[in-house]
C-alpha cells in the first residue's frame, strides 16, 4: 500500500465524524482537504488515500472545528486559521485574519486602512516570525517583520501562530511564530479546480476594481506525480484624508513668548538668549493635511511540483511570487513653525502648547507628492522526505528567496512644495489646539494672504519652493538550508537536526544625495521673504483645488477651505524648463546655495545612507515528545533545546560635517557640507542556548491543563545595524540632528512562562484561559545625546546662526533595560447546537513593569512598546449554503514607538507615538448556489473608524487617517 503524505494529515476521520454528528451544514460537502497544520500536531494520524475518503466540512463551522483541533492536539500554545474552503481564507487580508486570535492585533497603513502587521501579546513588527511552509522570507524593507498586505490570501490552506516555540522551526521569535502553509497536489490527489472574481469599491476613491485568482491541481501516474498552479490579481484603490503634526519638540521658552509677556515682540536686549530660556513646552514643528490617493495592484502566483517514487520517498518543489505596485498621489498643505518665532504663547498644565502666533515669519506650502513603489519577492525550495524505517525519517530542506525594492530602477516619487510667506502673511497667523487627539484637529487662525481666508491658495501667487526626488533600490536575499531525522515509537517521539540561513540586506537610497537640489530654487519668489529667491508659478500648472470641508468626519476643529491639485513631476519639469543657471542667468535660482546645479533634478546616492548587511546564522536542536499516564490521566511531555550562532558584517560610508551656511533663499533651512566618503565595516557575533517545555494534563476527556516555559531571541532589526553617523546635508535651523546605527547590538532575550486551563465542553465549542509572563532583556531603544560633532580636522562644526560649536541632538540604538510583560487570554468559541449560529470571543489583557511615564524628562525614557489591551467579537451564522458573519475588533491605546518625524533637537530625547483605541466593524456573506457556484459579498469597517496617534499628551495630535469604508462583491467557483 503507498503511503499518502500529504500534509493534511490532521484531518483524522474521527474528527470528521465529530463534525458530522455535530450537525454540520449542507450535509457535509466533499472538498480538497485543508493541509494548514502538519506541523503543529507530531500526534496526528495519517490518512490512506486508498483505504477511506476524508470527508471535510467547509464553511465556517469546518473552519473553526479544525482550528480547534489544532489548538487541543497541539504539545504547546498554538492558535490557527484554516480555509473554509479551497479557494476560501476567511478574509481578504491575513492579517485581518490573525487578528481574530487570542492576544493577535494589528497595525494598519493609515494611508490605505490595510492590515500590514500584527502584534502578538504586545509585540509587534520584529518580534514575531513569519514563515512560509517552514521557510523564512525576505522582506527588502531593512525590517524582519512581513507586511502581510503583499500576502494574497486566497489560496492559502491555513495558518498557525505559535506563541511558545517549536525549537525544530524556530525559536527567534518574542512574540509569535506565524507558519504559513500553502497547498499542495498530493494533499488531495485528482482534479480540482477553483476561481474566484470580484469587484471592490471605496467609499471615497468611487471606482470599482477588479480582483481575481485561480488555481488548478492534478496528479498522475497513479497519483505518484501532481502539480498545483495558482495566480492571482488583487486591485484596491483608497482615498483616506490626513491631518497631521509632524512633530511636538519640547524646548524651553523665555518669559517673553509666553503670552500678557509686557515685551510681547521680545525686543528686549538678550530677551531670547539661551541663560533667558526657563520654561519648558512642547510646540508643534509643522502641521498640515493632505489626502492620499493609492492604488494598491498585486500579482500572486504559485507552482508546486511533488512526486512519489516510492511508498517511502516524497519530493517537493515550489516557487512562491509576488509583486505589489503602490501608486501614491497625495496633495495637501504644511506650514512650519521655529520655536524661537513664536509668540503670545499659551501652555496647558503639561506644558504642551494650545495656542501660539508666529509674526512675520511664516509661509504657507502647498505640497504634491506623486509616484510609486513596488515590492516583489520570490522564493522557491525543495523539499525531500524519505521514510527510512518504520520509525525513522528524514527531511532536507533548501530555500532560496530574494526581495527587491523598485527592481531594475522602476519606481520613486517626486515632490513638490510652492507656496507663500513671510511678507504676506498675517502677524496673527498661528495655531490653536482645541481638544484631544481622539475627536478634534488643530485650527490655524488668520490664515491666507493678509489674513483673508478667501485667499488661502491663490493660484496666481505661488512662488517655488522645495523640490524632490527619491528612489529607494533595496535588495534582501535570503538562502537557507534545513535537515532534520525523527524516531517515533509508540508513544515516544525525538527530532534532531540543523539549520543555516544566510541574510544579505542592501539599501541604496537615491534622492539627491549631498546636493541639496531641493533647495535650488527655494524661497516662494516674489512672495518670499527675500522676493529674489525662488520664481513664480505659472498658474497654468494648478489643475482645480481639492476641499478640506469635512475632512474627518466626527472630528472638532477647522481646516482652511480647499489645497490645490497639481503633479510633482510637472512641478520639476517647469523649473527645468528655466534651462542651466550655470550657463544662462536665472533670476530666483540659489546661487550662493546649490552651486553644483546644472538645471536637471538628477538622482544621486548619499554614500552615508548606504547599507550592506550581511547576517549568518547556524542553528542546532533536538526536541523529545513522549506520552504517558499519571493516576490515569493522559499526560504528554515535550522538551527541547535550540543552540543559535550569529555572525554579523556590517558595512558603509562614513562623512563628516565640513561645514554649514544658512540657505539664501529660506532662513529656514541650513545647507551642510559633508566630507568625502570613507569606507567602514565592522562584525559582531553572538550565541545563545534556546531550552523549550511543553507539559500538557487532561484531566478528563474535556478539560486540559498546559504549563510552557521557554527562551525565545528577537534579533534587531536589519535597519538598524547600520555602521554610519548619517548627518543630514539639509536640516532645519534649530533643529539639527543626526542618527546613527549600531551592528554590536545583542538579541532581544525572553524568558517565556504560560499557564493555561482548556475546556472542551461540547463540538466545535470550548474556552480557555492563558495565564503569561515574559522576562525580556537587552531592549533596543534610541539612545539619545546632545553633543557637538567634529570635522575631519577634529574641531566641532559652527552653527552660523550662533557662532558656536552646532549642538547636534544624535539618536542612536543601544541596548537597554529589563522589562516584564504580563497577561492572561480569556477565549471563546460556542455553535448553538444545529441552529447554525455560533460565536467566536477573546479578550486578552497585558501589563508591564515598565509602563510609559509622560512627565519623566530624562533623553534615556524607556518603556515596552504595543502593549495593548485588545478583544474581538465574531457572530456568525452557517446553514444551508447560507454564511453571514459580523466581526469586532477593539484595541486599547498604546505606545507605538519613540521618535516623532522632525522633532528633532528635542530636549527629553526620543518623543514617543501613541496609537488611540479603535474599533472596526466588518461584516461578510455568501450563499452557495450550485455544489460549484457561490457568490460572496464584503462590507469592511462599517463604522467608520479612523486611525490616529499622539505624543506624549493626548492633545498632541501626530496624524488621523480617515480611511473609509470598503465594499466587495464576487462569485467563487469550485470543481
Amino acid at each position: 500500500m503507498r503511503k499518502y503524505r500529504g500534509n493534511n494529515s490532521h484531518v483524522s476521520l474521527r474528527n470528521t465524524v465529530k463534525i458530522f454528528l455535530a450537525g454540520a451544514p449542507s450535509l457535509l460537502a466533499l472538498a480538497i482537504s485543508d493541509p494548514a497544520f502538519a506541523q503543529a500536531s507530531d500526534t496526528a494520524a495519517e490518512g490512506s488515500r486508498t483505504t477511506v475518503e476524508d470527508i471535510i466540512v467547509t464553511g465556517i463551522r469546518g473552519s473553526l472545528q479544525r482550528n480547534l483541533d489544532v489548538k487541543r492536539d497541539a504539545p504547546g500554545v498554538v492558535d490557527a486559521i484554516s480555509s473554509e474552503d479551497i479557494g476560501k481564507f476567511p478574509d481578504s487580508n491575513v492579517a485581518a485574519s490573525l487578528q481574530r486570535l487570542p492576544g493577535v492585533s494589528i497595525q494598519r497603513s493609515g494611508s490605505r486602512g490595510e492590515p500590514t502587521g500584527i502584534t502578538v501579546r504586545g509585540f509587534g513588527g520584529d518580534f514575531n516570525a513569519t514563515l512560509f511552509d517552514g521557510r523564512r522570507i525576505s522582506t527588502a524593507t531593512g525590517s524582519r517583520a512581513v507586511d502581510f498586505s503583499t500576502v494574497g490570501s486566497d489560496f492559502i490552506g491555513g495558518i498557525s501562530v505559535f506563541k511558545t516555540p517549536d525549537v525544530s522551526l524556530t525559536s527567534s521569535a518574542i512574540g509569535a511564530t506565524v507558519n504559513i502553509q500553502f497547498a499542495k497536489p498530493l494533499d488531495r490527489p485528482g482534479f480540482r479546480l477553483a476561481a474566484s472574481g470580484s469587484g471592490s469599491v471605496q467609499d471615497k476613491a468611487g471606482r470599482v476594481v477588479p480582483a481575481g485568482g485561480i488555481l488548478f491541481s492534478d496528479t498522475f501516474a497513479d497519483d505518484t506525480f501532481g502539480i498545483l498552479a495558482d495566480a492571482m490579481y488583487t486591485r484596491h484603490d483608497t482615498q483616506s484624508n490626513r491631518v497631521y503634526v509632524a512633530g511636538w519638540i519640547a524646548q524651553n521658552f523665555a518669559p517673553c513668548q509666553i503670552a500678557g509677556s509686557p515685551d510681547p515682540a521680545c525686543a528686549a536686549p538678550g530677551a531670547l538668549a539661551a541663560a533667558n530660556k526657563n520654561i519648558v513646552g512642547w510646540f508643534p514643528q509643522q502641521y498640515g493635511a493632505y489626502q492620499n490617493n493609492v492604488k494598491d495592484e498585486r500579482i500572486d502566483a504559485r507552482l508546486a511540483l511533488q512526486w512519489q517514487p516510492t511508498d517511502d520517498l516524497l519530493l517537493t518543489l515550489d516557487d512562491n511570487f509576488s509583486r505589489q505596485k503602490i501608486t501614491n498621489d497625495n496633495y495637501g498643505f504644511g506650514v512650519w513653525f521655529n520655536q524661537n518665532n513664536l509668540r503670545t504663547v499659551q501652555l496647558d498644565e503639561n506644558g504642551a502648547i494650545i495656542d501660539f502666533t508666529q509674526p512675520g515669519v511664516s509661509q504657507t506650502d502647498l505640497n504634491s507628492n506623486n509616484g510609486y513603489d513596488i515590492n516583489q519577492t520570490n522564493q522557491a525550495g525543495l523539499n525531500v522526505k524519505w521514510d527510512a524505517t518504520e520509525n525513522l525519517t528524514f527531511e532536507a530542506d533548501a530555500s532560496y528567496a530574494k526581495s527587491w525594492l523598485n527592481p531594475n530602477g522602476k519606481g520613486g516619487s517626486a515632490a513638490g512644495d510652492v507656496g507663500y510667506g513671510y511678507g504676506l502673511m498675517d502677524p496673527r497667523f498661528g495655531l490653536k489646539i482645541t481638544g484631544d487627539s481622539k475627536d478634534s484637529i488643530p485650527e490655524l487662525h488668520n490664515f491666507g494672504v493678509n489674513g483673508d481666508p478667501t485667499k488661502w491658495a491663490p493660484t496666481d501667487t505661488m512662488g517655488s519652493h522645495v523640490a524632490g526626488r527619491t528612489r529607494n533600490e533595496n535588495t534582501d536575499v535570503v538562502k537557507q538550508a534545513r535537515m532534520s531525522a525523527q524516531w517515533k515509537q509508540d508513544d515516544f517521539t525525538i527530532k534532531f537536526g540543523g539549520d543555516y540561513i544566510d541574510d544579505r540586506y542592501i539599501l541604496t537610497p537615491w534622492g539627491f544625495g549631498t546636493s541639496n537640489f531641493s533647495q535650488a530654487y527655494a524661497g516662494y519668489g516674489p512672495f518670499g521673504q527675500t522676493k529674489t529667491a525662488g520664481v513664480k508659478m505659472d498658474p497654468s500648472l494648478f489643475k482645480g483645488t481639492i476641499s478640506l470641508d469635512n475632512f474627518i468626519p466626527g472630528y472638532s476643529g477647522n481646516l482652511p477651505p480647499e489645497v490645490l491639485f497639481y503633479n510633482a513631476w510637472d512641478y520639476l519639469h517647469a523649473l527645468e524648463s528655466l534651462g542651466n543657471p550655470q550657463t544662462t542667468n536665472i533670476p530666483g535660482f540659489s546661487y550662493g546655495g546649490v552651486p553644483t546645479f546644472q538645471g536637471k533634478f538628477n538622482l544621486s546616492v548619499n554614500p552615508a545612507s548606504l547599507r550592506d548587511i550581511h547576517e549568518k546564522t547556524w542553528g542546532l536542536f533536538l526536541r523529545a515528545n513522549f506520552q504517558t499516564e499519571v493516576a490515569g490521566m493522559p499526560f504528554r511531555f515535550n522538551a527541547g533545546v535550540r543552540e543559535e550562532h550569529t555572525s554579523l558584517r556590517s558595512s558603509g560610508f562614513s562623512r563628516l560635517p565640513v561645514s554649514m551656511r544658512v540657505n539664501p533663499g529660506d532662513p529656514t533651512l541650513m545647507t551642510v557640507t559633508l566630507s568625502d566618503p570613507a569606507p567602514i565595516s565592522t562584525t559582531n557575533s553572538y550565541s545563545y542556548l534556546l531550552p523549550s517545555l511543553d507539559l500538557k494534563l487532561e484531566l478528563t476527556n474535556k478539560l486540559h491543563l498546559r504549563f510552557d516555559a521557554s527562551r525565545t531571541l528577537t534579533r534587531p532589526s536589519l535597519s538598524v545595524l547600520n555602521p554610519v553617523l548619517n548627518v543630514p546635508t539639509g536640516p532645519r535651523t534649530g533643529s539639527l540632528s543626526a542618527t546613527g546605527g549600531n551592528p554590536t547590538l545583542k538579541p532581544y532575550l525572553a524568558d517565556n512562562f504560560d499557564l493555561a486551563a482548556e475546556w472542551y465542553y461540547k463540538a466545535n465549542s470550548y474556552f480557555a484561559v492563558n495565564f503569561f509572563i515574559k522576562n525580556v532583556s537587552n531592549f533596543v531603544v534610541g539612545g539619545t545625546t546632545r553633543q557637538t560633532i567634529n570635522t575631519p580636522s577634529g574641531t566641532p562644526v559652527v552653527d552660523p546662526t550662533t557662532g558656536q560649536p552646532a549642538v547636534f541632538t544624535v539618536t542612536q540604538q543601544v541596548n537597554g533595560p529589563e522589562a516584564t510583560v504580563r497577561g492572561v487570554e480569556i477565549a471563546l468559541q460556542h455553535v448553538f447546537g444545529n441552529s447554525g449560529f455560533g460565536l467566536t470571543a477573546n479578550a486578552t489583557l497585558v501589563d508591564t513593569n515598565k509602563p510609559y511615564d509622560k512627565f519623566n524628562r530624562t533623553t534615556t525614557g524607556f518603556a515596552v512598546t504595543g502593549l495593548a489591551n485588545s478583544a474581538n467579537f465574531v457572530g456568525f451564522y452557517d446553514k444551508n449554503g447560507f454564511e453571514a458573519r459580523v466581526a469586532l475588533n477593539y484595541r486599547g491605546e498604546y505606545l507605538l514607538q519613540f521618535g516623532q518625524p522632525q522633532a528633532s533637537g528635542t530636549l527629553f530625547g526620543s518623543e514617543p507615538i501613541f496609537v488611540n483605541s479603535s474599533l472596526q466593524v466588518d461584516l461578510s456573506t455568501s450563499y452557495q448556489l450550485t455544489k460549484q457556484f457561490s457568490v460572496f459579498a464584503e462590507a469592511l469597517n462599517v463604522n467608520n473608524a479612523t486611525y490616529s496617534t499622539h505624543g506624549r499628551f493626548d492633545n498632541q495630535l501626530l496624524e488621523v487617517f480617515r480611511y473609509g469604508r470598503r465594499f466587495t462583491a464576487g462569485v467563487r467557483f469550485r470543481y
